[in-house]
């Protein structure tokens, strides 16, 4: 019986339960939709479609149309849109400085057709300007195109009393890069470690140091000393003068005295025009 009542029980419960379920009303699934992907806009730069190296002219062959995200296009760069026939245009252009595949192409990296090689390269406000070199002056031959070097100057101070002339050396210049040694601009990639003997070495100057470097090699010679790759960020000073000295004779005795500029030239005219 009580078998019986519990089967009973059982049915009912189930039977309830599924007329509970039939009867509600359909509830709509919400289905959440995926975001919109939001389209880049897109521009043509363009770039380069193999490497330039430097002092290369430019060809037709060597550009090419690239799409580029416009939030990263830079100012610099050369669009479709602004410049349409910019392959054409810029064909026969210097490079100065080396494009890798698929870089953008700009303008302040190129400079007109038929203007001279070594004037393109030069960076605003320098100047180039060739020196007298050796072997045994130029570190025997190391001083390469793209070093940096300190330029000594070496004279003959001539005797005061019964001294003798004397050589003296000092650097007037330092931090300086080489341009060229004699008509080479570029070390041989495949022997970087050629050593190069030429007879002029082309320096990197701006008008302050081509003043002091002509008119010392109008009184002497001078010296390239190669500087390590890691005094690199040195600055580019030109070494302080000396103050002038005179030779004044005291007790019968010649003594170097110091003196101020402005007053060197006045004693050393004095002196010669002395019996």
């Amino acid at each position: 019986m009580i078998r019986a009542l519990i089967f009973v029980a059982a049915l009912s419960s189930g039977g309830l339960a599924a007329w509970i379920t039939f009867a509600q009303p359909d509830t709509p699934v919400q289905v959440e939709q995926a975001p919109e992907i939001a389209r880049i806009a897109m521009s043509e730069v363009l770039v380069a479609s193999a490497e330039i190296g430097q002092g290369r002219l430019l060809e037709e062959t060597s550009m090419r149309w690239q799409s580029w995200p416009e939030g990263a296009v830079s100012a610099g760069f050369i669009t479709r849109a602004s410049q349409p026939d910019a392959i054409e245009t810029l064909a026969g252009s210097l490079v100065k400085s080396q494009f890798q595949e698929s870089e953008p192409i700009r303008s302040d990296k190129l400079a007109p057709a038929g203007s001279g090689y070594m004037s393109a390269l030069l960076p605003a406000g320098k100047r180039a300007v060739a020196v007298r070199v050796s072997a045994e002056n130029t570190a025997g031959g190391f001083v390469l195109p793209n070093d940096r070097v300190d330029v000594v100057h070496t004279y003959t101070r001539p005797s005061i009393g019964t001294e003798p002339p004397q050589s003296v050396s000092r650097a007037i210049l330092r931090n300086v890069r080489v341009l060229a040694v004699d008509q080479s601009r570029n070390a041989d990639p495949a022997n970087p470690q050629q050593v190069v003997v030429g007879r002029t070495a082309t320096l990197e100057l701006d008008i302050q140091q081509v003043e002091l470097i002509t008119a010392a090699e109008a009184s002497g010679t001078l010296s390239l000393a190669l500087r390590s790759a890691a005094d690199l960020n040195e600055p580019k000073l030109a070494v302080k003068r000396r103050e002038p000295t005179v030779g004044v004779y005291r007790d019968g005795k010649m003594e170097v005295v110091k003196v101020a500029p402005h007053t060197a030239g006045s004693l050393w005219r004095a002196r010669q025009s002395s019996p």
